[in-house]
């Protein structure tokens, strides 16, 4: 049986069908993520899993004493105490014992005092009535795995180890599906990278929502997508889902067009008039009624965000230059500089991208590189015909008590965009505001839609520089890969901020990384050009080891064994590609979701042991080739 079933869910606010009849089985094991645009009902489905939501209709089969946590994308503001309390508050009743029980010990070890041990003891009898100590147990292994310290108070700790120490309150109970929800926003790539070895270790069945690519490659073993209130499910890695996504919308496309094609004709037969409205004929009329139907539910369906940079004139080419910049924000106390020595030339077209665990001064450099930070020493000079639009990852240029259409207006009814006027309702319709929408309060909005907005004042305006910080937060991934194609294609600067890995090797020309003690390095290309860079820095020097007996030289040549053997794996790699296809198409059909769990079961383990088959087959192969040459 799996672990949880969705038969026929439904769920709507207001007149709007956020679910409509949507069927979802989720086995043991796996590790879904969900994806759609912003607003499309990912958070909405997850809640109703973890029972904080109750849908308007259909059926949930739970498998007897089913465990499931939840990992909001936002860290609360009500959550206070030690990281050892935060951890085991996840278990409720037991867990306020378990931290009663940690507060004495602790209060003991200072100093022994007979009312404290009578405490304690009481406090163990009741530990063992309720069979908690287990859960004091899991609550100290998840502190030491998670690398966090159990005596830190929550409110002092970065946004990383706040989302670590949330992440082993979900776990204490040690649930059998685990749901996050936008895990990696706002983490430092050092922190999402901690938390893909984690999980990858940790086993346990997971459904998420991410848009970071990289985290989602590493991690999912199926892909489920919503979109205009239906769920699909693809049984298959993100880049062949990519492949597949891609046949099924020309498909689309193409069937979309003869039916339209159909309409078309069927409405010239309608104008022709009385033949229309005799007897024989009124079924197809009823039948272009329902084609007229379809076609308006085409209509409505969510749209698709469309943007553009405006056209303007080039900057010089130098855009910015950097010699010698020390920047702290205390150095009369001594504090340490945040930006030490940093020198840097930057030209047209750069696309420069900054990265840096959380803290350490990334927006900082950005203020410094934009003249709105003066350095204690060195110097920033601008290059000419500079025009700098600045996306700010706080959202500090929108006003929360204006509309959206009033943040990017800036209360003008018309903006001008490449030379022609446009109303604002009309620009932010590409932005999928709808005019209700856009005459909403910013503060009523979702981080995804407010970061929509900063898009779209951001390219209201023409600007040859583009300074972007943390622009990937909280957007859909539709949305992240068109500002990607528009990044890639512009003509002009760009200086971002980003944890995003595939949006930094997609887009950057070089990186600037901020190392120990303020110092910045710049390294060509993007972000794994970055790593393998960096690789050799780190890297121990090897022992010379004790001269021996020379090796004859020329290089080593197969044996026949190993030439036997790399005949057979060259067949056996065929096989296997076959093999894990013809898999991957079985679980890629909705179909396959309905047969009898253990089937199900037996089919996903194949899978994964031929996926595993073909990655140690292939290795081996390498090998052997290279022997071969």
């Amino acid at each position: 049986m799996a672990l949880i079933s969705l038969r026929d869910i439904s769920m709507s606010f207001g007149d709007r069908p956020v679910l409509d009849g949507v069927d979802l089985q989720i086995e043991a094991g796996e590790r879904l993520c969900l994806l759609g645009l912003n607003g499309s009902g990912k958070t909405t489905l997850m809640k109703i899993i973890a029972g904080e939501m109750e849908a308007l209709g259909g059926e949930i089969q739970r498998s007897q004493g089913l465990v499931a946590s939840m990992l909001d994308q936002k860290v609360p503001d009500s959550v206070f105490g030690t990281v050892f309390s935060v951890i085991s508050s996840g278990a409720g009743k037991k867990g306020q014992l378990v931290q009663e029980y940690h507060k004495l010990a602790g209060a003991l070890a200072d100093s022994a005092d007979d009312d404290l041990l009578r405490k304690l003891d009481n406090v163990q009898h009741r530990l063992e009535a309720e069979n908690a100590w287990d859960l004091h147990n899991q609550a100290e292994k998840l502190i030491s795995d998670l690398g966090l310290d159990g005596e830190a108070e929550f409110s002092t700790l970065s946004a990383g180890l706040k989302r670590r120490t949330l992440l082993g309150r979900a776990l204490v109970v040690e649930p059998d599906l685990l749901m996050l929800d936008e895990p990696t926003n706002h983490l430092d790539i050092e922190s999402i990278a901690f938390l893909e070895n984690f999980l990858l270790n940790y086993g346990v069945t997971l459904l998420f929502v991410t848009h970071d690519r990289t985290f989602l490659r590493k991690l999912s073993t199926r892909i489920i997508t919503i979109d205009n209130g239906q769920l699909s499910s693809w049984g298959c890695d993100y880049d062949t889902y990519l492949k597949r996504k891609d046949i099924q919308m020309q498909a689309m496309a193409k069937e979309h067009g003869q039916f339209d094609k159909k309409l078309s004709s069927e409405e010239a037969w309608i104008r022709k008039g009385i033949k229309a409205r005799r007897t024989r004929n009124e079924g197809r009329v009823r039948a272009l009624e329902k084609m007229r139907e379809m076609r308006k539910q085409r209509r409505s369906a969510t749209g698709k965000v469309r943007f553009a940079v405006q056209d303007t004139q080039l900057s010089g080419r130098l855009v910015i230059e950097a010699k010698n910049v020390c920047f702290s924000y205390g150095p009369e106390s001594g504090e340490e500089n945040v930006i030490s020595d940093f020198s840097s030339t930057i030209f047209r077209g750069d696309k420069i991208g900054i990265i840096g665990p959380n803290g350490c001064g990334k927006s900082t450099l950005l203020g410094a590189l934009l003249k709105k930070l003066k350095p204690q020493h060195g110097s920033v000079r601008h290059g000419t015909k500079l025009e700098i639009a600045y996306y700010d990852q706080l959202g500090m240029q929108l006003d929360e008590d204006k509309t959206v259409w009033e943040n990017v207006g800036e209360d003008y009814n018309t903006i001008v965009f490449n030379g022609e006027s446009m109303h604002v309702l009309g620009y932010l319709q590409n932005f999928l505001f709808t005019p209700e929408k856009a005459k909403s309060r910013l503060s009523n909005l979702s981080g995804g839609e407010r970061n929509r907005v900063l898009l779209a004042k951001l390219f209201s305006k023409p600007a040859n520089l583009l300074v972007l910080d943390e622009p990937t937060n909280d957007l859909d991934i539709e949305t992240l890969e068109l500002l990607e194609e528009i990044l890639v294609s512009y003509k002009g600067s760009v200086l971002m901020v980003s944890h995003d890995r595939s949006f930094l090797n997609n887009i950057t020309t070089s990186i600037i990384a901020f190392e120990d003690g303020g110092l910045l390095r710049e390294y060509t290309g993007g972000y794994d050009d970055y790593l393998r860079q960096k690789e050799p820095v780190g890297r121990a020097v090897k022992k010379e080891k004790p001269a021996g007996k020379p090796k004859a030289a020329g290089k080593k040549k197969l044996s026949y064994k190993e030439k036997r053997e790399l005949e057979g794996l060259v067949v056996r790699l065929e096989e296997l590609e076959r093999e894990q296809k013809q898999l991957h198409e079985t679980m890629a059909d909705p179909v396959f979701y309905k047969q009898e769990s253990g089937h199900i079961a037996a089919t996903v383990a194949k899978a994964e042991a031929v996926d595993k088959e073909l990655d140690q087959a292939f290795q081996r192969w390498e090998e052997l080739e290279e022997l071969n040459c």
